[in-house]
């Protein structure tokens, strides 16, 4: 869709927060909030300026500058320019497109406007006090435990970290892969679901790999393959049981980990816990996510599909999804595990979101080490 330079609306939000990532997520969310009041959604923005005295400091060059704007528009990123002002704090004008008619189309039982419904779990939660709460939570997990960037390849996001538990000389693995439909997020926010893991002594291992649409999915895949080759490759200088090797994956990560299940050339995975993750990419090449992605190309889409792969035959497999889940979401794991020949996911407390703290405790901490012990 284009429009002229006089079709477009303009939305402007101002954050006297002095930390740059609060005010970023201050200031998007002010302006999601008018696309959404406007009828419009991320895809809809034409142009951003970002006006600030401190413009250093708001430079999306910055690590933490780009993960604050994908936590609120993921992957989708009209021109931004940046300008020096003397005023203090962040004011940002964006400007958008009207929106149009959808078609009236039918994917899986769905109208679009009730499929963007279904795969849009942001609505079950309050996003900006979410990021928040992980970062922080994340942040002093990993203090706490003295976590490194271990570098697994040279990309800028081909990084793990790698919590231990205390006192094993030779500990097994379990790789945790995060969500944010392959193009938000950072391990760091994940962290603190590690604890109850290292308890009860593995070592968790928690990778980057690089967001969409900037890497495609095929290289956040050979990405996420070539960590946990790396883990077995320096298994002896790191403390790990390379036989005792276990993936895990929430949401987009849930795919990507089914997705390394099925390559030629991951190591032996002797379990997985495939968390709430999309597993059929088709239908969401319906939508303006899955066009960014390149998902309305139909046979990428079902080579990227875990449903359309053989189930791996020498891994032990258990799904999970919480209980305030979107139908479609329950449906991409109860239709994965009926295909792969597993147990029917178990349904834990929680939403998309919520859901990742019974890895500390509770039925979803018990399905994990039930599978990786074949118990």
């Amino acid at each position: 869709m284009s429009a002229s330079e006089t079709d477009l609306i303009e939305i402007i939000a101002h954050s006297a927060e002095n930390d740059p990532v609060e005010a970023l997520r201050d200031a998007l969310s002010d302006i999601l909030g008018g696309l959404i009041a406007a009828g419009c959604g991320p895809h809809h923005l034409r142009e951003m300026i970002w006006e600030t005295d401190r413009p250093e400091a708001f430079h999306l060059s910055r690590h933490s500058v780009e993960l604050a704007y994908r936590e609120v528009f993921a992957g989708f990123r009209p021109p931004i320019r940046l300008q020096p002002r003397a005023e203090a704090g962040l004011t940002i004008r964006a400007r958008h497109a009207a929106p149009q008619p959808l078609p009236e189309t039918i994917v899986e039982d769905y109208s679009l406007r009730e499929l963007g419904r279904q795969y849009s779990p942001r609505l079950q939660a309050d996003m900006k006090a979410l990021f928040r709460q992980w970062s922080r939570d994340g942040e002093a997990f990993r203090a706490r435990h003295g976590a490194a960037d271990l570098a697994y390849g040279p990309g800028r996001f081909e990084t793990l970290d790698l919590y231990r538990p205390a006192g094993a000389t030779r500990a097994p693995i379990f790789v945790f892969i995060h969500g944010g439909y392959w193009q938000a997020s950072d391990k760091v926010q994940h962290a603190q679901f590690a604890q109850a893991l290292l308890d009860a002594g593995y070592a968790v291992a928690m990778p980057n790999y690089g967001l969409a649409p900037d890497t495609p999915l095929e290289a956040s895949l050979a990405q996420s393959v070539a960590a946990l080759n790396y883990l077995v490759r320096e298994a002896d200088a790191l403390g790990l049981e390379p036989t005792r090797l276990h993936i895990s994956g929430h949401s987009a990560g849930g795919h990507l980990a089914a997705m390394v299940l099925c390559a030629p050339d991951a190591p032996p995975i002797a379990s997985a816990l495939l968390l709430s993750g999309l597993y059929h990419l088709n239908p969401l090449g319906n939508l303006p996510l899955g066009r960014l992605l390149g998902l309305d190309d139909a046979a990428r889409a079902t080579r990227l599909s875990p449903i359309a792969q053989p189930r791996p035959q020498a891994t032990r497999i258990a799904f999970a999804v919480g209980e305030g889940e979107s139908d479609a979401f329950k449906a991409q794991s109860a239709a994965l595990a009926a295909t792969w020949q597993a147990p029917a996911p178990l349904i834990c407390p929680g939403h998309h979101f919520s859901m990742l703290e019974g890895l500390n405790g509770g039925t979803l901490l018990d399905l994990a080490l039930r599978t990786a012990e074949g118990s």
